[in-house]
């Protein structure tokens, strides 16, 4: 059985913004996983870290995987966004056969609309792209559309389980050292 091709695959979707009146810090990711995908919940896979590490932060407390068990998906969003964070991917929409960043098919990506974004929620201060490829997506797509928002940038660790170089405790150092170094105005 030969493997489909991209023009063979239908394109996925990101979900619309998870974002609250007032939030400070948007986060980025690339687009949505399949588990996200079939569950239409933002971060869905268990092992993903980011449910773990924003919830630690905004809780002050370690981070741990069993918020999946303990916190409901929409119990989860409104810690996240009550503490300031928004969620949404750089892209709109593009091809990839299974979830990893790297099969996402180039000629097919068509980003989401950040600009209008930051216009609609003037408060966001700070832009975290979550990992790499969410890192480069975001240059080739969005940067030139922020050029008049004064916008804080920085890039972390994939909080992804494909990103396996770092534990779920290095990740969430490396999370929180550059969100309260940074607090938000």
């Amino acid at each position: 059985m030969t493997p489909a091709k991209p023009a063979d695959i239908k394109p996925s979707q990101s979900f619309a913004p998870l974002v609250k009146t007032g939030a400070h810090t948007l986060v980025l990711g690339t687009m949505p996983g399949q588990k996200s995908l079939e569950c239409q919940q933002y971060y869905a896979h268990p092992r993903n870290a980011l449910w773990p590490i924003l919830c630690a932060i905004a809780t002050h407390s370690p981070p741990t995987y069993t918020v999946f068990q303990q916190l409901s998906y929409e119990q989860r969003c409104t810690l996240v966004t009550k503490a300031g964070f928004a969620l949404w991917d750089v892209l709109h929409s593009c091809v990839r056969p299974g979830s990893l960043d790297s099969n996402i098919d180039r000629q097919s990506e068509q980003a989401n609309d950040i600009a209008g974004l930051i216009k609609l929620y003037p408060s966001i201060k700070r832009i975290v792209c979550n990992g790499r490829t969410s890192q480069a997506l975001f240059k080739r797509h969005i940067i030139s559309t922020l050029s008049s928002h004064a916008i804080d940038i920085t890039s972390l660790p994939s909080t992804s389980p494909a990103m396996a170089t770092l534990n779920l405790q290095a990740k969430f150092e490396q999370w929180n050292n550059a969100i309260r170094h940074n607090e938000a105005p």
